[in-house]
């Protein structure tokens, strides 16, 4: 299957997901392969000092990296390990995560990912290590 065509699976499975409802969040792929999530701001996000709440920050760093290192294999991968530094406030502003592969090797994938507001302040940055399973990617009993 070609990077395009898996693209467009991940794109009809993340259509399908619960969280894309809940966060209204749209995910789309760049002339790099790089998955790109958009999140148009949302008070209901904030945490008590009026900003995004870093938990809301490290799922879009999160869904960044693994729906970039997803599209470069045929089974499911797994979030094993995810680091995020949050650098500045949102400052109650849309926000952009993209995430770019470092490695896509046999048993586990690298990607580094970063969060930046509309205006292009930099809040997050993230790297996320991912396992490569032997479970067979299928749309079928995806939500």
């Amino acid at each position: 299957m070609d990077a395009a065509a898996r693209c467009e699976q991940l794109l009809v499975l993340y259509e399908r997901s619960p969280i894309k409802h809940t966060l209204g969040v749209t995910l789309s792929y760049d002339d790099e392969g790089r998955a790109v999530f958009d999140m148009p701001y949302r008070p209901s996000f904030d945490n008590a000092m009026g900003n995004t709440h870093g938990g809301i920050l490290a799922t879009l760093l999160d869904k960044a990296g693994w729906f970039t290192a997803a599209q470069h294999y045929t089974t499911w991968i797994a979030t094993a390990d995810l680091h995020v530094q949050l650098v500045a406030p949102a400052d109650r502003q849309a926000l952009r995560a993209v995430g770019r592969l470092v490695r896509a090797g046999r048993r586990l994938a690298v990607a580094t990912m970063e969060v930046h507001t509309g205006d292009g302040t930099l809040v997050a940055i993230g790297s996320g290590t991912y396992a490569v399973t032997t479970r067979a990617f299928s749309l079928e009993g995806a939500r």
